[in-house]
């Protein structure tokens, strides 16, 4: 598909976009509102539906984590619902703030993750020295994404995929709590469901662009590089050294 941009003394000159590009706010929104339910599914029993803030989660820190996360959720929801809707102007304005919140995600992250691991808490039958690599790892790719996120704050092209798939690495943290045997506890099968929103990106990118963004490629080898590291670096026993010597500090 073409269309002309006029310049003043100079001739119209055509301008060529990918016809799939028009619906990148339709595919942005629903994928933020995949994420929303894979969430709320993953955690409905423990926090959403046991009344948030009065859901008996085992201290302050963790009460916490979770009010911010989901915070985090619904402001990617809030952020992409703003572009699509042509608010561009508001979706800056709590671009700030959202940088902020992301911080504030990553800190809580590692605080909640050394408090499960202090009071040994995790997957049922999971040693919680291996297990604690594993929201670090989420935070180091959250971290990461953010960060690139950032820099490319005035390119929205790669901005929301990095936005989009710093957020999919919070995901495998609901996934594992699922209530499907397949996922329930299982981290690594986790860690390949959550893999399928960055296929249907790839998937977007080509069919939309007829190529696989930067963003998209980066971002995703990044994140699926980390996840498969993560898993056989827990069951080191450096990792376990390491775990421990946090383990006796925190206490």
């Amino acid at each position: 598909m073409a269309t002309s941009v006029a310049h003043a003394g100079n001739p119209a000159k055509p301008v060529r976009t990918k016809p799939g590009a028009r619906y990148d706010n339709y595919f942005f929104s629903s994928l933020a509102l995949l994420i929303l339910a894979t969430v709320f599914v993953g955690f409905a029993p423990t926090y959403y539906l046991a009344g948030v803030f009065r859901a008996p989660l085992p201290s302050l820190i963790i009460h916490l984590h979770g009010a911010v996360f989901s915070c985090w959720i619904l402001l990617l929801v809030t952020q992409t619902s703003l572009v699509s809707a042509g608010r561009v102007d508001m979706h800056r304005r709590l671009g700030l703030a959202g940088f902020l919140l992301a911080v504030l995600m990553v800190v809580l992250g590692v605080l909640a993750a050394t408090d499960s691991l202090v009071h040994e808490r995790g997957p049922v039958g999971r040693d919680p020295r291996f297990f604690y690599i594993i929201p670090l790892s989420n935070m180091l790719s959250f971290a990461t994404l953010i960060y690139f996120a950032f820099r490319a704050r005035f390119h929205p092209s790669a901005h929301k995929r990095f936005i989009l798939l710093a957020t999919v690495s919070l995901t495998v943290a609901a996934l594992v709590r699922w209530p499907f045997a397949l996922l329930h506890g299982h981290v690594f099968v986790a860690m390949l469901f959550s893999d399928i929103f960055v296929l249907v990106l790839v998937l977007y990118d080509v069919w939309s662009m007829s190529r696989v963004h930067r963003a998209t490629l980066g971002a995703g080898a990044f994140l699926i590089i980390v996840q498969q590291l993560s898993i056989p670096i827990g069951t080191t026993s450096a990792w376990h050294a390491f775990a421990g010597w946090v383990q006796s500090i925190a206490r």
